[in-house]
């Protein structure tokens, strides 16, 4: 059976189309009470479902909330997901969600698609990457951005800003302090660890990668040790593998007496599911954890508290994280703001366990 129309409402009322609009659509310009019911009885008897588009129009606000992020099947953005869902569950906003798989090309599209449905406003959480493969992408992303922006969007973006992009109003950084934490993992880990460190990277140009591998030397540095070797992989738990899977021959050729192996490995993993690959690679080849190589992630998803051996990582507030991402770019009351807008930031803290437990 055909929807019910707002034509067929009016009708039924006896009131024009447009005076069947102001009283179902939200507008506040509204005919007497009397009216009104009339038409809402009439809207209820035919089974009228109002337009959410022509209700967004009428309040100047569509009440949604477009949520981009690299991967939802990832721990990580899973959790940002929730503190979004979270905090736009207070401001009475739904959220759509896009998936891009990382690329600004695809985000683009993600933002483009938002903004023709009058999303009120966008949170981007993912890497931004100044690969020269991304250059074409960043520009078209930074451009559908600035002009969402110039038409009254709300951005905000956790990590790093796009790159390119130049609004100056309705846009809004969640900074995530990846290198100073880095730096303190690489501190902890120096004080009893007496073997070589190695990093697992993400692509060069991946930003947050390259904080945190950057981090990690400076906590290296100032510990007065000599930089870890760095392997770039793909920036995702079967890259992490890949990455283990080498490491694990050089462990074993140690082992059995290879003189130019190297026998004792820290290994920094940029984020937990490259970890969590990594260990898995190692494990593959017989190596156990922390026995033959200690290992280390960065973002302590939830997946860590069913892992063994229990992982050392950085903890992040990730739900925290989406929730001060949307308070950002939403309609708040004094103490939301005051939260969104807190000098401190995002913070977190270095959690050593048992697998690095030969270094702890």
């Amino acid at each position: 059976m055909a929807a019910s129309t707002l034509t067929e409402v009016a009708r039924l009322a006896g009131v024009s189309p447009a005076t069947a609009s102001r009283v179902l659509n939200g507008s506040a310009r509204k005919p007497g009470e009397d009216i009104a019911e009339r038409v809402r009885q009439a809207a209820e008897s035919l089974g009228y479902v109002p337009n959410a588009q022509a209700q967004g129009l009428a309040k100047s606000s569509s009440g949604l909330i477009g949520l981009i992020v690299h991967d939802i099947a990832d721990p990580y953005f899973a959790a940002v997901a929730r503190g979004v869902q979270a905090a736009a569950r207070e401001q009475h906003r739904m959220v759509l969600l896009a998936t891009t798989g990382g690329g600004p090309a695809e985000e683009r599209e993600a933002v483009a698609a938002f903004a023709a449905r009058r999303a009120d406003s966008i949170v981007i959480a993912g890497s931004r990457s100044c690969r020269d493969e991304d250059k074409e992408g960043n520009a078209e992303l930074a451009a559908e951005l600035d002009r969402y922006c110039r038409n009254g969007g709300q951005v905000a973006v956790v990590g790093h800003p796009v790159v390119g992009a130049t609004a100056p109003e309705g846009y809004h950084v969640v900074k995530v302090p990846n290198q100073e934490l880095a730096g303190r993992l690489a501190a902890e880990l120096a004080r009893s660890w007496d073997g070589d460190f190695v990093i697992v990277g993400g692509p060069e140009g991946l930003l947050t990668s390259d904080d945190r591998v950057r981090g990690f030397q400076e906590g290296l540095d100032k510990a007065g040790r000599r930089p870890a070797e760095v392997l770039r992989s793909a920036f995702n738990r079967s890259g992490g593998y890949d990455a283990g899977l080498e490491l694990a021959a050089r462990i074993k050729a140690a082992q059995s007496g290879d003189a130019h192996a190297t026998a004792k490995l820290c290994i920094f993993a940029v984020n937990d599911v490259m970890a969590i690959g990594a260990a898995a690679a190692l494990r593959s080849e017989g190596l156990r954890i922390p026995r033959d190589a200690a290992i280390a992630g960065f973002d302590d998803i939830e997946t860590l508290r069913d892992f063994r051996p229990a992982l050392s990582t950085v903890r992040l507030p990730l739900e925290d994280i989406g929730r001060l991402a949307t308070l950002a770019t939403g309609p708040r009351s004094a103490g939301d703001a005051a939260e969104a807008a807190s000098p401190g930031g995002i913070t977190g803290e270095v959690t050593l366990r048992r697998s690095t437990e030969a270094a702890a």
